[in-house]
């Protein structure tokens, strides 16, 4: 039976996640998660300037047990942008990560995201002869915005959780 599901009726969940912006190659977005009446917003600006181009934040599972899992599902209302999650797991080398896009709409929705919709990446570029993601490996998920469009974002996430 598979136990993975975040959500943000934890005051705390917030602040489990961690910016992770393109400032550090010199970039100038900026992005961060808050809460607003118990859902997760990830949001913020971004830039184009300086090389720059991403916003992310980034969570420990905790023990996320997902072995037996099909894949992740995301219950999100956005802003029309394209937004990646993004995995991470102790087979691939600092910095990669196992990726899977999502567009938004403006309305909730419920976006499945099954494992085979991942595919392992570094700086934006596919990683062609990278394992395979193993799910009982991760040991870190993220959210990410690279659209190459400078402006606002927004993401709003009710919850995540395990795909049965």
């Amino acid at each position: 039976m598979v136990e993975f599901r975040i959500n943000f009726q934890d005051t705390d969940e917030a602040g489990r996640w961690h910016a992770i912006n393109d400032g550090v190659m010199g970039g100038v977005s900026q992005g961060g998660m808050q809460m607003e009446a118990s859902i997760g917003v990830f949001t913020g600006r971004l830039s184009l300037e300086h090389g720059g181009g991403f916003a992310s934040v980034r969570r420990e599972p905790g023990d996320p047990a997902l072995g037996d899992a099909r894949g992740i599902r995301l219950h999100v209302r956005g802003d029309g942008r394209t937004y990646q999650l993004r995995l991470r797991t102790d087979h691939l080398f600092e910095g990669a990560a196992y990726r899977a896009r999502f567009a938004t709409t403006g309305e909730w929705q419920s976006i499945d995201l099954p494992w085979d919709d991942f595919e392992a990446v570094f700086r934006g570029r596919r990683l062609e002869d990278a394992p395979p993601l193993s799910p009982e490996d991760i040991r870190q998920l993220g959210l990410l915005i690279a659209d190459r469009r400078e402006g606002d974002f927004r993401l709003e996430i009710a919850t995540l959780e395990a795909l049965a």
